[in-house]
C-alpha cells in the first residue's frame, strides 16, 4: 500500500501513484522492516529535481521494479526540503563513501537506520560502468540474505565514522582583519575574470560570497572587492541563468559561461539574489543592478507567491514541449522559427542578434537560451522592451513548468529580507506589503500556537516536521529586515523570541552550534553543517541574526552566543571562503561594530530612508516618534530629536556620535 496520499510535501505526492508501496519516514516504517526482516530503500529527492523525475519514470513507475521492490524492502520517499537534517545525514555518508553526492539520493539502510549501501540515480539498464536499478536491487538482496554479517559490519563502521567526525572550531576568538584578507586573497585565486564568478562549471550563483565582497568594500574601500562583486553580477544578469522576459534566476549554470543554466528556479536563489543586486546598486547606483533587482523581486510576487500570501519553493526544470513531452527548459528556450512566428522576419532578426539565438543553437536540438551577448551595438530600448513584451506573452501561451507549492520558513525568511529592503530602496511600498503578508503567515502558521518554529506548510496547513537551525536564523533575519524598514517593533520581539529559541536548543559547548533542536528527533548523527552552500547554513544565519538583534537590544547574550558561532568563520574562512560566504560577510559586520542607526524621526522619512541606504556592513536601523517609539525599539530610547527636527544618532555597541539632523551628513556616516 502506497502512504504518500495524505501527506502535504509535493515531491512525496509526485510519487503517491507509483506501484511501490511508499512509506514516508517515520518510526513504523523501520519498525515495518524490523518485522518483515527487510532492509529499508531511502530515497530522498525534492519536487523540482530533474533526474528524480526521471528515475521515478524509469523505475518508480515500473511495475516489475516496484514488484521486486515492495517484496524485498520497506521503501521509504522523503523530501529533502521538509527533511534536511535527514538528507544531511545520508548525504554525508554517500559523499564519504563515493566521493560524490547529489539528488535523487538512493541509500540502503538496516531497520536501525543504519546505512550500509549508497548512491544516487541509477539507471534502468547498465551503461557507463553504472549497474541498473535493478541490478543493485538483487545485488543488495543477496548480500542481505547471504552475508548479514559483512552488512552489519559496513553499516557499524559508517556510523562510527560518522559518529567520531568533530568539528574544528577555530579556536578562540572571532575572524579578524587577517582572516578576512586571507579569504579575499583566496576569493581573488578563484575569481574567473573573463567570465565572472568563481571556479569552474558547474557554475553557482554565488550570492553570499558576492555579499561579503560587497561589504568588505563597504567597510575597506577595497575596489577589487567590489569589481568582482559588480562583474560577478553583470555576467550572471546577462547570462542564459537569468531570464531575459520573466526575470529571475535558475538554479545553476552548467558551463562557465553562464549561458545554459539548469532550469528550475528556487525561491531561495532569487531571494538571495535580489537582495545582492539591491545592495549592489545602493553601492554603486547601478542602473542594471536596480532593474534586475525589481524584475527578479517582481518575478518572486507573480510566479511564487501563494494564496496564503507565502513564497512557494520551486519551479520545475522540466515541461511540456510541443509534441507533449517533459523535456528541461522547454519552457524558456527558442529557435529562430519561434521567434518569427511571434515578431515577423525583421524583428525576429533584431530578438536574434540581441538574444543570442542562433540557428545551431546554444542548448539542445537548435534551440537556444536567451542572453545579451552584448555585440549588438546601440540598441533601440523601446524596441527591445516592445519585443521582449511579445516574446513574454507568447512563452506564456506554452505548457507552464510545474510548481512546488510548499512553504519553506527559512526561504520566506529570505524572501521577506530582500523584498523589505527592495521596497524600501525603491520606493515599492508593495513590496514591503508582500513581505509583511509572508511574515504574517510564518507567524501565524508556522509559529501557530506551538510557539516553536514548523519547517513547512501548503495550502495554508503547517506540515509535521519541525524547524531547523537555518529556519529560526532565516526567518529571524526575515523579520528583523522588516522592523528595519517599517519601524514595526513587533517584527523585533519575534526575531527575539525565535533566537532565544536558538541558544536554548540549538547551541551547544564553546558556541558551536547544531542544525536540529536538543529534543529533535534522534538520527544515527546530529547534523552540523557551518559551510554556506546554495543557502546561508543555519550556523552563520543564525550567527548574522544574533548579532543584529544584540545590536537592536544591546544583549550581551546574544552578541556572546553570534561570537562564539563565527570561530568557525575564523577557521574555515582562509581556507574555504567560497563556501562560508555569509559567514564571512557577518564578519565584516562584527568587524565594523555593527553601527546601530537610531532615527527619532517618521518612518519613510528622509533620514529614515538615507539610513537604510548606508553601507556599513550589517548596520541596524530604528525609527520612529513620539513617547512609545522607545517601546517599540530599545535603540530610540532617551533619543530626542534636537530643536524639534527628525534626528539620527549613529553608535557602536551604544556608544554614539554626536546626533545630526541632516541627510547627507548621516549618509557620510553611513558610508554613503
Amino acid at each position: 500500500m502506497n502512504r504518500l496520499a495524505g501527506v502535504t510535501s509535493p515531491y512525496l505526492l509526485q510519487h503517491a501513484d507509483n506501484p511501490v508501496d511508499w512509506w514516508p519516514w517515520s518510526p513504523e516504517a523501520f519498525e515495518e522492516a524490523r518485522k518483515r526482516d527487510v532492509p529499508v530503500l531511502l530515497s530522498v529527492g525534492y519536487a523540482s529535481c530533474h533526474w528524480c523525475h526521471v528515475m521515478a519514470h524509469e523505475s518508480f513507475e515500473d511495475e516489475t521494479v516496484a514488484a521486486y521492490l515492495n517484496a524485498h524492502f520497506v521503501p521509504v520517499k522523503v523530501d529533502r526540503e521538509e527533511r534536511p537534517d535527514v538528507d544531511a545525514v545520508y548525504m554525508e555518508a554517500v559523499q564519504a563513501a563515493t566521493g560524490h553526492g547529489g539528488w535523487p539520493m538512493t541509500v540502503f539502510l538496516t531497520a536501525d537506520a543504519e546505512p550500509f549501501y549508497f548512491g544516487t540515480y541509477f539507471p534502468p539498464e547498465a551503461r557507463h560502468g553504472s549497474p541498473s536499478f535493478q541490478q543493485v536491487l538483487e545485488g543488495v538482496v543477496a548480500a542481505w540474505t547471504d552475508r548479514r554479517d559483512e552488512v552489519a559490519e559496513v553499516a557499524g563502521r559508517i556510523v562510527a565514522d560518522l559518529a567520531g567526525r568533530s568539528l574544528v572550531h577555530g579556536g578562540d576568538g572571532v575572524p579578524g582583519e587577517s582572516e578576512v584578507a586571507q579569504a579575499l586573497l583566496g576569493l581573488t585565486r578563484e575569481y574567473d575574470e573573463q567570465r565572472g564568478g568563481f571556479g569552474g562549471a558547474p557554475k553557482f550563483p554565488p550570492s553570499m560570497a558576492v555579499e561579503f565582497l560587497l561589504r568588505h568594500h563597504a567597510r575597506t574601500g577595497s575596489e577589487g572587492a567590489l569589481q568582482m562583486a559588480a562583474d560577478t553580477c553583470s555576467a550572471m544578469a546577462r547570462g542564459g541563468i537569468y531570464d531575459q522576459l520573466g526575470g529571475g534566476f535558475a538554479r545553476y549554470s552548467v558551463d562557465r559561461e553562464w549561458v545554459v543554466p539548469h532550469f528550475e528556479k528556487m525561491l531561495y536563489d532569487n531571494a538571495l539574489l535580489c537582495r545582492v543586486y539591491a545592495h549592489l546598486w545602493r553601492a554603486t547606483g547601478s542602473d542594471e543592478a536596480r532593474r534586475i533587482a525589481l524584475e527578479t523581486a517582481d518575478f518572486m510576487v507573480r510566479e511564487l507567491r501563494t494564496a496564503e500570501g507565502g513564497f512557494a519553493s520551486a519551479l520545475d526544470a522540466d515541461s511540456e514541449d510541443a509534441d507533449g513531452k517533459h523535456v528541461e527548459g522547454a519552457y524558456y528556450v527558442w529557435t529562430p522559427a519561434q521567434l518569427r512566428e511571434v515578431l515577423g522576419e525583421d524583428d525576429a532578426a533584431f530578438a536574434a542578434a540581441y538574444f543570442g539565438v542562433t540557428e545551431d543553437g546554444t542548448f539542445e536540438e537548435g534551440a537556444s537560451v536567451l542572453r545579451l551577448p552584448g555585440d549588438v551595438g546601440p540598441v533601440d530600448a523601446d524596441r527591445v522592451a516592445d519585443v521582449r513584451a511579445r516574446l513574454l506573452a507568447a512563452r506564456d501561451e506554452r505548457p507552464h513548468p510545474g510548481r512546488d507549492d510548499k512553504v519553506v520558513a527559512a526561504w520566506n525568511g529570505l524572501a521577506i529580507a530582500a523584498l523589505a529592503e527592495a521596497g524600501a530602496y525603491f520606493d515599492r511600498p508593495d513590496l514591503v506589503e508582500r513581505a509583511t503578508e509572508a511574515a504574517d503567515l510564518l507567524v501565524r502558521v508556522h509559529l501557530g500556537e506551538v510557539a516553536r518554529l514548523t519547517r513547512t506548510s501548503k495550502d495554508g496547513r503547517a506540515g509535521d516536521n519541525a524547524g531547523v537551525l537555518e529556519d529560526y536564523g532565516d526567518v529571524a533575519e526575515g523579520f528583523l529586515a522588516l522592523a528595519a524598514v517599517t519601524g514595526e517593533g513587533a517584527w523585533l520581539e519575534f526575531a527575539g523570541f525565535l533566537l532565544d529559541i536558538v541558544l536554548e536548543q540549538f547551541t551547544g559547548e564553546g558556541g558551536q552550534l547544531y542544525d536540529t533542536a536538543h529534543d529533535a528527533e534522534q538520527l544515527i548523527r546530529r547534523p552540523q553543517d557551518p559551510t554556506d552552500s546554495a543557502t546561508p547554513s543555519g550556523w552563520t544565519a543564525a550567527a548574522g541574526a544574533l548579532l543584529s538583534y544584540a545590536a537592536y537590544t544591546g544583549s550581551e547574550a546574544h552578541r556572546t552566543a553570534a561570537e562564539g558561532a563565527l570561530g568557525v568563520v575564523k577557521a574555515l574562512g582562509p581556507r574555504v571562503p567560497r563556501f562560508v560566504g555569509w559567514g564571512l560577510a557577518v564578519a565584516e559586520a562584527l568587524l565594523d561594530g555593527p553601527r546601530e542607526v537610531a532615527v527619532a524621526g517618521p518612518v519613510g522619512g528622509e533620514l529614515h530612508r538615507t539610513a537604510l541606504l548606508g553601507r556599513a556592513p550589517g548596520a541596524v536601523v530604528a525609527a520612529g516618534e513620539g513617547p512609545g517609539a522607545g517601546a517599540e525599539f530599545p535603540l530610540l530610547v532617551d533619543r530626542p530629536q534636537v530643536g524639534g527636527e527628525p534626528t539620527a544618532y549613529v553608535c557602536r555597541h551604544f556608544v554614539c556620535d554626536a546626533p545630526t539632523t541632516d541627510a547627507a551628513e548621516l549618509a557620510v556616516k553611513l558610508g554613503g
